[in-house]
C-alpha cells in the first residue's frame, strides 16, 4: 500500500472517530429540551415560592428548638393558606369560570357531582376534604419534625453560606430526587393489597382536577411526604427540606389540572406537563414517576398515549397474568 493511500485511510478513520465522538445535533436538542423543561417554568416557580417562604414566612431556627403550639400552628396555617391560594389559582379560572372551556382539556367531562363514589357525593368536596384534613396535617407534621431535628442538631445540617455550591446543587436536584422517590412509593402502593386499602381513594379521580392532586388516603400521605426524610440522612439546609415538601405539595395540582396547556392570553400558553400522569389515571399501570427523570422509560412503564404504547401495556399485563397463573 502506498504512503498516500495509508495517509488517506488514517485520515478517514480519524474523521469517523471524531464523527462518532461529536454530539449528534438531535441529541443536543433533546438534552436542551429536557434541561429547559426541568428548570422552567414549574420547578423555578416552586423554588421561588420556597425561598420566599423561608425568608418571610418561617420561624427562626432558634425558636424551633422547642416544640410549641404557636410556631407549629403558624406553619400549619401558612401551609393551609399556601395550598389554598395555589390550587384555587388553577381551579377557579379553569373549573369555576371555565375561561378556556375545554380547549386543551384532556376530557370533555367536568368534575363529577352527585356520585356515591365520592365523599359528600361530590368530587370537588371530596378532594378538598382529603387535601385539607389529611395532606396539610401530614405535610406540616413532617416539616415541624424536620425543623425541630435540625434546630437541635439531631440530623446533619449544613450552613448555606459556608457551602453555597453544594447547597445550590442539592436544591437543583430536589425535583429529580422527588421523582425517583415518587416512582418507588407509587409502585409500592399499586401492590394489590395496598391499592385496595389505600391507593384506590386517589384513583377514584379518573378525570382529575386541580384539587385531586393531594386527594389521598392518610397512609399514602405518610408515604408520599416521606421524601423529605432524605434530608435526615444527607447534610442539608432547612431550605432544602422546605423546598422538597413544597414541591411535593404544589406540583400535584399542576399535573392533575386536567389540561395539557393553560392559556395566559390569546397568544400565550404554558405546558402543564400533565399528560403522562393523566394517562396513569386512565390506564393505571403506566407512568408511575414524574417528568423530572425519565424513570418510566428506564423501567419499561412509560406510556405516551400512542397505539404502540397501548399494545406494549397489554403485552406486559398479559405476561404478568400468565406469571401469576403459573405461580
Amino acid at each position: 500500500m502506498s504512503k498516500a493511500k495509508q495517509e488517506d485511510l488514517v485520515g478517514r478513520s480519524m474523521a469517523a472517530v471524531e464523527a462518532q465522538a461529536a454530539p449528534h445535533p438531535m441529541r443536543l436538542t433533546e438534552i436542551w429540551k429536557w434541561v429547559s423543561g426541568y428548570i422552567w417554568p414549574w420547578n423555578s416557580l416552586y423554588t421561588a415560592i420556597a425561598i420566599l417562604t423561608w425568608l418571610y414566612c418561617t420561624p427562626e431556627m432558634a425558636r424551633m428548638k422547642h416544640l410549641a403550639p404557636d410556631w407549629i400552628g403558624f406553619i400549619f396555617l401558612r401551609n393551609l393558606v399556601l395550598i389554598g391560594l395555589y390550587v384555587s389559582a388553577w381551579h377557579i379560572p379553569l373549573y369555576v369560570r371555565r375561561t378556556q372551556g375545554t380547549n386543551h382539556k384532556y376530557s370533555a367531562r367536568w368534575l363529577t357531582t352527585d356520585s356515591s363514589i365520592f365523599m359528600f357525593r361530590d368530587q370537588f368536596l371530596d378532594n378538598l376534604f382529603w387535601t385539607v384534613c389529611s395532606a396539610v396535617l401530614i405535610w406540616t407534621g413532617y416539616e415541624v419534625a424536620t425543623f425541630w431535628c435540625q434546630a437541635n442538631g439531631l440530623i446533619p445540617t449544613i450552613n448555606w453560606w459556608a457551602h453555597p455550591i453544594y447547597c445550590a446543587a442539592i436544591l437543583l436536584m430536589i425535583p429529580a430526587l422527588r421523582s425517583i422517590h415518587f416512582y418507588a412509593i407509587h409502585r409500592l402502593i399499586h401492590w394489590p393489597p395496598l391499592y385496595r386499602s389505600v391507593h384506590y381513594l386517589h384513583h377514584k379521580n379518573v378525570n382529575p382536577g386541580p384539587w385531586s392532586g393531594l386527594a389521598m388516603h392518610p397512609v399514602e400521605h405518610l408515604l408520599y411526604f416521606s421524601g423529605v426524610l432524605l434530608h435526615w440522612v444527607i447534610p442539608s439546609h432547612p431550605l432544602h427540606a422546605l423546598a422538597h415538601l413544597q414541591h411535593l405539595a404544589l406540583s400535584p395540582c399542576t399535573g392533575h389540572s386536567g389540561f395539557d396547556r393553560v392559556l395566559l392570553s390569546r397568544r400565550v400558553s404554558v405546558d402543564t406537563y400533565g399528560y403522562t400522569h393523566y394517562l396513569h389515571h386512565r390506564y393505571f399501570e403506566v407512568n408511575y414517576g414524574g417528568d423530572a427523570v425519565p424513570i418510566d422509560r428506564w423501567m419499561g412503564t412509560f406510556h405516551d398515549g400512542s397505539a404502540k404504547a397501548q399494545e406494549a401495556l397489554k403485552k406486559r399485563l398479559l405476561e404478568r397474568r400468565n406469571d401469576r397463573q403459573r405461580a
